[in-house]
């Protein structure tokens, strides 16, 4: 952690410059006058903010629509969350950023105009990642391009900017980064620097988020300049289409199983994969496998049924035009589907070393709360059940998102068409083994899952492939904030379809049963050996039917959206402090 221990040494170490008035700076004339100096604070950054394996994984998704699991947060259940109870007013991170590039002209005369500019785009980068998750929380914040002195009170104490002030910062920001960092192999090729082509697919990310944003959100009377976000999503991944090396993992043959390589490998892909964590048997691993198999150390993550009714057929028609879909059973919906459904959580053909013998392995309901149980991040083998011996590494940008961005930002502007389609949405279907037709009309199932919010074929059928590809990979909460579908979330979690309880189902139809769902647990000599007996207890798991149907979970948490969650509250700590900071997020007060 060289970073941290130069920044000891460099600037103050108070724990939130905000909230703390800052001493006196170490004198900076002897440091980063070098391109090895830039160098190691660069890779510290690295070190000191790239998010954890757990934050990529499911982070933004665990809370979101597709996703149920244990417990939910107190922010979402009820109406009890207060300012008092809010953090991450955080501000360590800006400062280390923002002392970098206050003294990067310490090296002007040290390095040529190509390194200096290389590195200075690292610096923005940091900072507009540091300012796009404060607006994503707080909405409006202070903006600083510079680490504050002690003698800076005014600034310090200042007043929030407004979003629109921050954003086009962060926006210029970017734009600078994608312009003038470098594209030399030492930074590309292990796809875990920060280069131009990293930067390009954040700013596409970055952008479609405002420009939707801007566009769904009318209460910020901001509608007017969400096109301008919208073009600069499309320019950014427009340029990484055309210039990047960048392609699809996608091999004619391998459909069943490539989508899920780019996430159960040790190696990062990075033919799709532009920016992602390296880990390394015995050197550098995780704990997601156990997280996910664990009955007691994960949150038992699982899908839910409305989502999983997304996934398209492999001829390219929608499965909700199947009859009978509404009651298929469990192998009965796994037939002929897209190829990401069973690579994304157990299907019935899924494979699994137990023991040290690989063999058939149905979902457990003593982690699964729906049946639709995770793999995307797993390892087939139980004995990373219960270490942290994980080795697989984290994609944290893909090429496949930049193509969704591109199509998105293309659709919201009404520039949509078969051209587009072709060059996105159809690659990664049949990167899936799904038929890449144009559909004829927009599909009403998914317009109605979207609260009829839209009837656009093209923004309809984005947003499906968008789940379909990008689910559990923290993006899934933020879609729905910025296409203002909150009230999504407190939907009741449905699982698969289970035909009358008291009987005993082989899930995997491999000959073994596997689970009954019963009202009352069933006496020791009435059980049969090696089945999950689930107790549907009507208070926090019931049938939607009565004594069948979907098995619902979750009944007793209260999960409720309100319009002011949108934004989190401005921490009691800080407003205390800087009572400039105030009037609070709207609903916070």
């Amino acid at each position: 952690m060289i970073v941290i221990g130069l920044c000891a040494m460099a600037i103050t170490s108070c724990e939130d410059f905000l909230n703390t008035q800052p001493e006196n700076e170490v004198g900076s004339e002897g440091f980063l006058t070098s391109e090895n100096d830039l160098k190691l604070y660069a890779n510290g950054f690295l070190q000191a903010f790239l998010p954890a394996m757990s934050d990529i994984a499911w982070g933004g998704d665990e809370y979101s629509d597709l996703c149920a699991r244990r417990t939910s947060s107190t922010f979402l259940m009820g109406d009890t969350w207060d300012a008092s109870q809010q953090g991450g007013w955080t501000w360590t991170d800006l400062r280390q950023v923002n002392y970098f590039l206050d003294n990067l002209p310490n090296a002007r005369n040290a390095v040529d105009d190509a390194t200096y500019n290389h590195y200075e785009g690292v610096g923005r980068f940091w900072r507009a990642y540091f300012y796009y998750n404060m607006v994503k929380t707080f909405g409006d914040v202070p903006w600083y391009d510079h680490a504050l002195d002690v003698d800076e009170s005014d600034e310090l104490y200042k007043g929030r900017d407004s979003r629109e002030t921050v954003m086009q910062h962060v926006l210029e920001d970017l734009t600078f980064a994608s312009t003038h960092c470098s594209t030399d192999a030492a930074e590309v090729n292990s796809s875990t620097m920060i280069n131009r082509w990293v930067a390009l697919a954040f700013k596409s990310r970055v952008c479609l988020f405002e420009g939707t944003y801007r566009k769904y959100h009318d209460e910020l009377g901001l509608q007017s300049t969400a096109n301008e976000f919208l073009d600069e999503a499309v320019a950014a991944a427009e340029e990484l289409m055309n210039d990047g090396p960048y392609s699809l993992v996608s091999t004619q043959g391998n459909e069943e199983t490539q989508y899920r390589s780019l996430f159960n490998e040790q190696d990062l892909k990075t033919q799709e994969v532009i920016w992602g964590i390296a880990y390394e048997t015995d050197v550098r691993m995780h704990n997601a496998t156990w997280l996910l198999f664990s009955g007691s150390a994960g949150s038992s993550w699982s899908m839910v049924r409305p989502f999983i009714n997304m996934y398209l057929m492999r001829d390219g028609s929608r499965f909700t035009d199947q009859p009978g879909y509404e009651t298929m059973t469990y192998d009965e919906e796994f037939t002929n589907r897209d190829c990401r459904l069973a690579q994304t959580v157990i299907g019935p053909d899924y494979q699994r070393r137990q023991g040290g013998v690989e063999g058939p392995f149905a979902p457990n309901f003593a982690v699964t709360l729906t049946g639709y149980m995770p793999i995307k991040w797993a390892i087939d083998d139980d004995t990373h059940d219960a270490t942290s011996t994980s080795y697989n590494s984290i994609p944290i940008l893909r090429y496949a998102e930049v193509l969704l961005n591109y199509a998105e930002a293309k659709a919201e502007l009404g520039e949509f068409d078969d051209e587009v389609w072709n060059a996105t949405i159809k690659l990664l279907r049949e990167r899936a083994g799904v038929d890449g037709s144009i559909p004829d009309a927009y599909d009403p199932y998914v317009a109605e899952y979207f609260n009829n919010q839209t009837t656009d074929k093209w923004i309809l059928e984005v947003r499906r492939e968008r789940g379909c590809e990008l689910a559990f990979e923290a993006l899934r909460y933020d879609d729905l904030m910025r296409w203002k579908l909150g009230e999504l979330i407190e939907r009741t979690w449905q699982g698969i379809y289970v035909p009358q309880e008291g009987v005993v189902y082989d899930l995997n139809n491999d000959g073994t049963e596997d689970v009954c769902f019963v009202f009352e647990e069933p006496a020791a000599e009435d059980r049969v050996a090696g089945v999950d007996y689930v107790v549907v207890d009507n208070v926090n798991r019931s049938f939607s039917e009565g004594d069948h149907g979907y098995i619902q979970y979750g009944l007793s948490q209260n999960r409720l959206w309100l319009d002011k969650k949108y934004l989190r509250p401005i921490p009691l700590s800080a407003t205390q402090i800087n009572p400039n900071l105030l009037p609070n997020n709207p609903g916070w007060d």
